[in-house]
């Protein structure tokens, strides 16, 4: 079943209430008009797409430690509660990491625009919280990405399909952080579940971002803002000779910020890092 988002223009008059109700029915919001670079995005994911292809990338083996560089099939993350890992290839960088140097200048740029777009976002999300649960929290939404060094931007290739092999892109899984920024990728295959357990294919259009839950937010905010579990499935036989290419980044709060009674933002990234097999 395929499932189009509602549109929400960044910019119309209306947009923090839509957009907190879309993320409130959904556990996510499409989100058009807004500030990022589209250009510069199609130019990371044509760029990227050469990098992943070339022999550079084994000078970036990832770390496992800092969690930084290059993560290849064989070491890619698999969803928790999931043996097999997901067909795709990536890389992690965060503002202090490594990167080829010839492709930095756009990684960076659209992190920091990126970054402050999230904090926007978080601001919009904070103002919408019931009292009751803006008392729970440990210190305001936008406060707890300060100097994180542990918001991360994924660069990711989901290779071709080889044929024949029933593999899966992206088993499903909810984020980790707060909350993510996800533009359009380059093809399909993004699916959401409904609370019914019904899978939805979600319509990506050109120009276009989606921005969805983590877990830390839901657990910061005592599950009034739940994630929601989704996927990026096998596609039909037309496209699994085609390469797919993603960009989210992830916004993650310092690591001494305190989500809840039962965890430190720390805690609970470790705790993920173990199911996902990547630690």
């Amino acid at each position: 079943m395929s499932f189009e988002l509602p549109q929400l223009s960044y910019v119309a008059p209306n947009f923090a209430d839509n957009f907190v109700d879309s993320l409130r029915q959904y556990g996510f919001a499409a989100v058009v008009d807004h500030p990022l670079d589209n250009h510069r995005i199609e130019r990371i994911y044509q760029d990227w797409l050469a990098f992943f292809a070339s022999e550079e990338v084994s000078a970036f083996t990832m770390n496992p430690q800092s969690q930084d560089g290059y993560f290849s099939l064989q070491s890619a993350e698999h969803a928790k509660g999931f043996r097999d890992r997901d067909f795709k290839e990536y890389f992690q960088f965060y503002s202090w990491g490594r990167c080829p140097e010839t492709l930095r200048t756009d990684l960076d740029a659209h992190f920091s625009a990126a970054v402050a777009l999230g904090a926007t976002l978080l601001g919009y999300i904070a103002h919408s919280l019931p009292a009751s649960i803006s008392a729970q929290l440990s210190e305001p939404l936008r406060d707890m990405i300060v100097d994180s060094e542990q918001t991360m931007l994924r660069v990711l290739h989901y290779p071709p399909i080889p044929d024949g092999q029933p593999v899966l892109r992206a088993a499903p899984h909810e984020d980790i952080n707060l909350l993510t920024l996800l533009p359009a990728a380059d093809g399909p295959g993004l699916e959401l579940q409904l609370p019914e357990g019904e899978w939805i294919s979600v319509s990506q259009q050109p120009g276009q971002l989606i921005v969805n839950i983590g877990d830390m937010l839901q657990e910061a905010t005592g599950g009034f803002l739940p994630s929601t579990t989704h996927r990026v499935a096998t596609p039909d036989v037309s496209h699994q000779s085609a390469s797919r290419m993603s960009l989210p980044l992830f916004l993650h709060p310092r690591p001494d910020v305190v989500l809840s009674e039962r965890y430190s933002a720390q805690q609970y990234l470790r705790q993920r890092l173990n199911e996902l097999g990547v630690v």
